[in-house]
Formats: C-alpha cells, structure tokens, sequence
C-alpha cells in the first residue's frame, strides 16, 4: 500500500531546502538591517590626529622611501609603529608609552640622512 507522499516524495527536499534559505534571508535581513551596518570594507578615509586613540604621531615622512626607513628604525628599536593618512597628512604613529624611544630613535635616524 502506497502512502499519500509516495508519488511526490521527490519534492519534498527541494521544498525544504527553499524553506531553509527563505529562513536563512529572513534571519539576515532582522540580523543586519540598513545600508550603513554592511560587512564589506569600506574605503579608508583620513581622520584627525585625534582620532587614533593610544596611538600618537611622532613624525611626519616626506616620501614613501623616508616612511620606510623610518619605520625599519622602529621595528629595530623594538618599537611597533604604523602609518596612518591623517587629514593633515601621513603620519607614523606609535602607542604613547613608546613616544620617547620612539622620538630618540628618529632622531638618530634623521641625523644619518643628508
């Protein structure tokens, strides 16, 4: 004796499978509403000097080529550096702790340079 799904039991995964997805796009959409929440990197804009929290500017390199070797130094004094393009600017930040060292390290290295 056949049962009453016997016939169209094939379509039953298909079915469940839209279900599921239906239920998946309705749990993202309550999840992360709006245009402004999207998970996709956004383009990098400069910020104020302000804005980089324990992170403070202690040189501003003029070329690429200086940033580099400024931050060699950096990284060879033990101390983490980044850059950062600020609206006044690339600027080599560092954690305000390490400012001093920091600054005592550039200074050697700029006295090296013509």
């Amino acid at each position: 004796m056949a049962t009453v799904w016997g016939k169209h039991f094939f379509a039953l995964g298909p079915l469940l499978a839209l279900g599921v997805v239906a239920a998946l796009a309705l749990f993202l959409r309550w999840a992360f509403p709006g245009r402004n929440t999207s998970l996709v990197e956004r383009k990098a804009r400069p910020g104020n000097l302000e804005d980089y929290g324990l992170l403070t500017a202690v040189g501003s390199p003029a070329s690429a080529i200086e940033a580099s070797m400024w931050q060699q130094a950096l990284k060879d004094s033990g101390i983490r550096s980044t850059l950062a393009q600020t609206t006044q600017g690339v600027r080599v930040m560092v954690r305000r702790d390490d400012v001093v060292q920091a600054e005592s390290a550039l200074a050697r290295v700029r006295g090296k340079q013509p």
